[in-house]
């Protein structure tokens, strides 16, 4: 059931309209700035209407080539039983961190999870792709002499977090880079085959990638395990992206479609590029159109720019930078670190709104780290009015997506499997989202949002073991 966000909403209201700081009077100009970042009901209603009309584009044969939001085939087409059992491995990368996770399944149980994580420097992030798959597969190797791993061959679960052309369950074609990626020789090129190449060169790592799927469908795959009714996955962290199960007869992009014994498909809608097409420019603000600019793909995934961890406090920096050069803000300071792009973290965003009311330590001490010393609280109460602006947009769009894909499903009630950096860490976000859903729909209680435990690792890991035979 939706929870209740009664008492987040009461501390909001105290914040930013009681009398302690007046911030309407002491900080107009940030008001106004961050008026722009709100969206009325009707026009989020709006925006999910139009959304899923995207999603329809995506799954039609005739439109899928000239679609915004792609709707990928995950070749995906059960849920999990609870009767999956063995050792089986995942291999998570979706960002500037990849994991490498060994799940020994039985009894409809998840017995054991050994997990290892790696470091992606920036080097590997935008040299050739063969040395990021070599390093993938060094490191999958280590992990493997760790765990005393025999000779039997394991099946792996490959979770790739980018724009994914499936071309079968263990078939995928990179599409484009994103969350700062630049590989050369990688786009449009399957990233299994890349990477069991660089498994199988090495020789000392006995592991065959049986399967490959993005994080929203390992979340919502593992999500499934343990709540049958999960229908739709949701990643919101460093990018943002989106699965649900579609009635097979819709999936138009699979041969046979309209005689498919299998009655589902879970579908990757891609939908972090919702909005490339102008859709989205009504809640577009000037901020927004600056770090879309300065990006490394200007001009693409503009929903995500709008909502993921990776892009998040950079708006914010760019705010802060404009009332700091109005002289309204920090007392005019204008420290260096400030002008140095990203360097204001998403995290802080999460550190700042996990304060108590009226409370400004983790404020206090990300301003620090930002080269600015003030213990002046109705700054610090403007940065958070910030911040909670930005992260409310945010769980808005989010909400919006959320929407567009049960209408399209037409389902009455399911689970939504949810994860990523920003819904685990932010303290507020899981509420946002509801509290936004509880404006949307009518039955909103409904739709329970569902926090998935290590969705990308053993939802992968679960599709390995479905597919270990095939």
């Amino acid at each position: 059931m939706i929870r209740k966000s009664t008492r987040m909403l009461r501390s909001y209201f105290h914040l930013f309209f009681g009398p302690a700081f007046r911030l309407t009077s002491r900080f107009p100009e940030a008001f106004e700035i961050c008026k722009e970042f709100r969206i009325g009901r009707e026009k989020m209603l709006q925006i999910a209407n139009a959304l899923t009309k995207e999603i329809q584009l995506g799954l039609a044969r005739e439109t899928h080539p000239q679609a915004i939001v792609k709707c990928f085939l995950t070749y995906i087409q059960d849920l999990p039983t609870g009767k999956e059992r063995g050792k089986f491995m995942a291999l998570d990368l979706g960002g500037t961190n990849f994991r490498c996770l060994l799940v020994n399944l039985a009894d409809g149980a998840v017995m054991q999870t050994t997990l290892k994580s790696f470091a992606i420097s920036e080097e590997l992030m935008q040299g050739p792709g063969t040395d990021l798959f070599d390093f993938i597969a060094e490191c999958l190797a280590g992990f493997c002499k760790e765990q005393n791993i025999g000779n039997d061959r394991i099946p792996l679960g490959f979770t790739f977090s980018f724009p994914l052309q499936q071309i079968g369950i263990n078939k995928g074609i990179l599409r484009r880079w994103t969350k700062g990626f630049r590989c050369e020789g990688v786009e449009g090129k399957d990233v299994v085959e890349l990477l069991q190449s660089a498994i199988d060169r090495r020789g000392d790592a006995n592991v065959k990638i049986v399967a490959i799927l993005n994080d929203s469908t390992s979340t919502l795959v593992s999500c499934a395990y343990s709540h049958p009714d999960c229908r739709i996955g949701l990643i919101v962290g460093t990018g943002v992206n989106a699965c649900y199960v579609e009635q097979t007869s819709k999936a138009e992009m699979l041969d046979g479609y309209e005689s498919s014994q299998k009655p589902i498909m879970i579908i990757n809608t891609e939908l972090g590029a919702f909005g490339d097409n102008g859709s989205l420019d009504s809640v577009r603000t000037v901020y927004d159109k600056t770090l879309d600019i300065e990006s490394v793909n200007p001009g693409s995934q503009t929903l995500e720019k709008c909502v993921s961890g990776m892009y998040l406090g950079e708006v914010v920096r760019h705010i802060l930078l404009d009332l700091m050069r109005m002289g309204v803000l920090f007392r005019g300071m204008r420290p260096d670190e400030m002008q140095t792009k990203w360097i204001f973290r998403t995290r802080f965003i999460s550190e700042i709104e996990s304060d108590p009311p009226e409370v400004f330590h983790n404020a206090r001490v990300v301003l620090y780290h930002l080269g600015i010393k003030t213990d002046d609280l109705n700054d610090m109460a403007c940065l958070r009015y910030i911040c909670d602006s930005i992260s409310l947009r945010s769980a808005q769009l989010t909400s919006c997506a959320i929407v567009a894909m049960i209408n399209q499903m037409n389902v009455e009630s399911c689970t939504v499997a949810i994860d990523g950096g920003l819904c685990r860490y932010h303290p507020h976000y899981r509420n946002l989202i509801e509290q936004q859903l509880s404006i949307l729909l009518k039955n909103a209680s409904a739709y329970k949002i569902v926090l998935s435990e290590d969705g990308s690792g053993l939802g992968a890991a679960l599709v390995a073991a479905a597919f270990a035979n095939k």
